[in-house]
């Protein structure tokens, strides 16, 4: 009895420190938008709904074999079964699952303004933003960004295979099918940057598929957005132009678009802004020199099965300055 309790106590701890550790930039239990608030109050309700149901049947079952253990009359035993076996829970998940479709017109609500494209790759996101009235959108990857308070329209696509789009803090789960257009739109309510991830295998480096989402400030993001719908600028620096001319003798531009120069490939993701992205790799690594060059040198090395070529052949010299053109398109 008492190696029962000890366990029953332990196991409770665990519980708690395993709900207590629920924090952090990918936790659906740390919402950060209107859409993510409401899922993570399903979750807690659903959860005292279950730990009711399982109260009762265990405390019934306890109280009977262990408290007051006697013969019962079978009409009582009967009526125990069919009331605590079956009607309260059938109240209870009824209750639940009414709750639950009640809150998902509002997971589907229409969105304002700046439309966003999101197309899963292997292993990396496309992405487009479509002003309203625009006719041509702005290209970006591997990263989005939303404007705080506002609800914006995601629309997802897959190119090859079946993905998944989630960003825990932010929202619910939709998958991503080839040949087929889904839509979401999340709400976020705070500014901060929430990591999203691939939910659905799809390959290789499904679990190295992941995402940063940056909310801003409605003004932040509108000033970002015009800056980013400009193509690069020129390299400032010396090394920088060298690298520049690496960059397009070394092909990159076969595969890679950096609007406003010779580079215009469609393959891969567009590098135009790179630097001002959060991340490289989708996700996977920080935006400094070393991770750029350690990606440039052998991609495959960091997500297996990655389609882009290494450059290891590249001397040092050349590997410098086109890490400095790339850090330069901010």
């Amino acid at each position: 009895m008492i190696a029962r309790r000890a366990f029953g106590v332990i196991g409770l701890g665990a519980l708690t420190l395993s709900l207590a550790a629920c924090d952090g930039p990918q936790s659906a239990l740390s919402p950060g938008g209107r859409d993510a608030d409401v899922l993570a109050s399903l979750f807690w309700i659903m959860l005292i709904g279950a730990v009711a149901i399982w109260l009762l049947i265990n405390g019934l079952f306890f109280f009977l074999t262990r408290i007051r253990p006697r013969a019962m009359p079978r009409r009582a035993a009967e009526a125990l079964i069919i009331g605590g076996g079956i009607v309260f829970p059938t109240i209870v998940v009824a209750g639940l699952l009414t709750y639950g479709l009640s809150i998902m017109p509002d997971q589907r609500a229409v969105g304002k303004g700046t439309r966003i494209e999101v197309v899963g790759e292997q292993w990396w996101w496309r992405v487009h933003y479509w002003p309203e009235g625009a006719d041509e959108p702005i290209v970006a990857a591997n990263e989005i960004r939303l404007p705080a308070g506002t609800r914006s329209e995601i629309t997802l696509k897959a190119a090859r295979v079946i993905h998944s789009f989630w960003i825990p803090g932010l929202g619910g789960k939709t998958d991503m099918i080839p040949g087929r257009v889904n839509r979401m739109s999340l709400e976020p309510t705070e500014t901060g940057t929430y990591r999203g991830q691939c939910a659905e295998f799809c390959g290789d480096s499904h679990a190295l598929m992941a995402l940063n989402a940056v909310v801003l400030r409605p003004e932040s993001f509108d000033a970002w957005l015009g800056r980013i719908a400009r193509p690069a600028g020129p390299p400032e620096t010396e090394l920088a132009r060298k690298g520049a001319a690496v960059f397009l003798s070394e092909g990159c531009g076969a595969c890679h678009a950096i609007r406003g120069t010779a580079a215009a490939g469609r393959l891969g993701p567009d590098l135009t802004h790179l630097a001002s992205r959060t991340s490289l790799a989708a996700g996977i690594l920080d935006m400094t020199p070393e991770a750029l060059a350690a990606w440039i040198t052998d991609p495959d090395a960091i997500k297996p099965g990655a389609r882009m070529p290494g450059y290891d052949h590249l001397a040092q010299a050349e590997m410098t300055a086109l890490v400095a053109y790339l850090e330069g398109l901010e």
